[in-house]
């Protein structure tokens, strides 16, 4: 589905990526580690052109993405950071926005399916009447997530998505995540992450970033 061919940035002399090339297909859970500096959070937000290479090119299903399609491929290829922004309102609130974007408006807002969820991390449906600013980075990471899965893209490009949570609820937000990507067919994921034995956990491929290249492992 996701192709990245020969991507390369520099920054003040520093090589950001080196001719990054990496490939997720459908089934895939991939899990992406490396040093900290090394280039994994460039090369995601390169994979959903948030941010500029100097050279290279991404492809989606195939074929380069026109600017036009931008906003589009965006809504299959979902990148999630660390560190999500606080937002004003109630947890609800903030995981009913997306769908007033043009491009989700036809997505329905499920409730029962984010109580669904939400069940399975091990918290009530009273969560979602907390303040979104008042949450801990844990759980903001847990709504940030919630707020992507629900929109049904095809590829997660997740940063560390577990990094702020205790132990048992990382636990259960890799079941949650590996349980979401074997429902359907056409999902995958690409997750960063520090722990080696994590990644043995949620990955089905492995590939290791050092200095802005990419290995397999």
């Amino acid at each position: 589905m996701l192709q990245a061919f020969n991507l390369t940035r520099t920054s003040d002399r520093h090589t950001l990526l080196d001719k990054a090339s990496v490939a997720v297909s459908s089934g895939e859970r991939v899990a992406l580690t490396g040093a900290s500096g090394s280039g994994k959070t460039v090369l995601l937000r390169a994979l959903t052109m948030l941010d500029p290479v100097d050279s290279g090119t991404v492809q989606w299903n195939g074929a380069e993405i026109d600017d036009a399609e931008v906003p589009r491929f965006r809504s299959r290829v979902m990148y999630l950071h660390q560190q999500p922004a606080s937002r004003e309102g109630t947890v609800e609130s903030v995981l009913e926005e997306p769908f007033q974007l043009q491009i989700h408006q036809k997505k329905p807002f499920s409730l029962q399916q984010i109580v669904g969820w939400l069940d399975q991390l091990g918290k009530s449906e009273s969560f979602l009447k907390q303040s979104h600013i008042d949450l801990s980075g844990g759980e903001s990471q847990i709504v940030a997530l919630l707020r992507a899965m629900q929109l049904n893209p095809n590829v997660l490009l997740l940063d560390e998505p577990t990094s702020a949570l205790d132990s048992e609820t990382t636990r259960k937000v890799e079941s949650l995540l590996v349980d979401w990507a074997q429902a359907a067919s056409d999902r995958a994921f690409l997750w960063v992450t520090h722990d080696v034995q994590q990644a043995d956990r949620i990955s089905n491929r492995a590939i290791r970033m050092v200095d802005g290249k990419l290995e397999a492992v």
